[in-house]
């Protein structure tokens, strides 16, 4: 059986976990959170009393907000590439800066270990029904190596490049996804104040070319006004920093980009960080004018 350390239980990695120990994985867990602990145990696993000691598992993952809780996990004093053995596959999941992995790559490859960046697409019922998307960079050979591991979190998994390509192809689909609720909370506002039933609306432009995943899962709770974080505007906001920042290293304008971040940005500083990204219907109602009658 092959032991996985899993470092960062929350909202994406805690459903992550169980699906590794329904597939017949021993995972060992840390967080910071005791309450994401106990759900580890009452799924069967196991708990690290330290990151030092999950980093000691055949395979480490980590699923972590952002790049200064990466570094401080992987590279710091007792961290993931001080402890884990030689040969050890790391598998950072967290959606970071690309040169961030690469400098994990570097450091691991220095230490004997074998490091792969893979972020995920598809939000809290993505990680809990198994299907996320998952864009891996790193070796061709430890990817096959990883994929039995990544198999029972993901569908759709796929190598796209060396050491941070992983990174770089979800900030891409961060794009995506933030222009695609920005869009899509604009045609909520135009269907209401036009008389419109919003809801049903929506479910015509499901079913047209202007289908999309966003549209087949959020239409009804957007519609609703039910903003519970399946990923959070914050987190977002984080990932337009990452977007804008590849940008200028690639040398290439996003104009809508630079735009939906900004719409982030507004959304985080009206106090909605902690809601979900389709709260950008927020945004776009107070732009209208049309948030204090909701």
């Amino acid at each position: 059986m092959t032991t996985v350390g899993f470092i960062g239980l929350g909202i994406m990695g805690g459903p992550m976990a169980s699906n590794l120990l329904r597939a017949g994985f021993d995972v060992v867990g840390f967080d910071l959170a005791p309450a994401a602990l106990d759900r580890l145990v009452a799924d069967g696993g196991t708990v690290a009393g330290s990151v030092a000691r999950a980093a000691e598992a055949d395979v480490v993952i980590t699923m972590l907000p952002n790049h200064p809780q990466v570094e401080a996990v992987a590279l710091g004093e007792g961290g993931v590439l001080d402890s884990a053995k030689p040969g050890a596959l790391y598998i950072d999941m967290s959606s970071i800066r690309p040169e961030t992995s690469r400098r994990l790559a570097e450091v691991g490859a220095e230490r004997g270990l074998r490091v792969l960046d893979a972020p995920v697409s598809g939000g809290e019922k993505g990680a809990i029904d198994g299907v996320l998307s998952i864009m891996v960079g790193g070796s061709a050979a430890d990817f096959a190596d990883a994929a039995p591991i990544l198999a029972p979190l993901g569908k759709t998994i796929v190598h796209v490049g060396p050491a941070g390509a992983g990174q770089t192809v979800k900030a891409a689909n961060q794009l995506v996804v933030g222009g695609t609720y920005a869009l899509v909370a604009e045609a909520i506002v135009l269907l209401e104040a036009s008389g419109l039933d919003a809801g049903l609306g929506l479910d015509v432009l499901a079913g047209g070319l202007a289908g999309s995943r966003i549209l087949e899962l959020k239409r009804k709770t957007m519609v609703a006004r039910e903003f519970a974080p399946g990923f959070r505007i914050d987190l977002h906001h984080k990932d337009m920093g990452i977007i804008l920042a590849a940008a200028r290293d690639a040398g290439v304008a996003l104009p809508v980009g630079n735009l939906v971040a900004a719409l982030i940005a507004s959304a985080r500083a009206q106090g909605y960080g902690q809601l979900d990204h389709s709260a950008l219907l927020k945004v776009a109602e107070n732009l209208s004018g049309k948030g204090a009658a909701q």
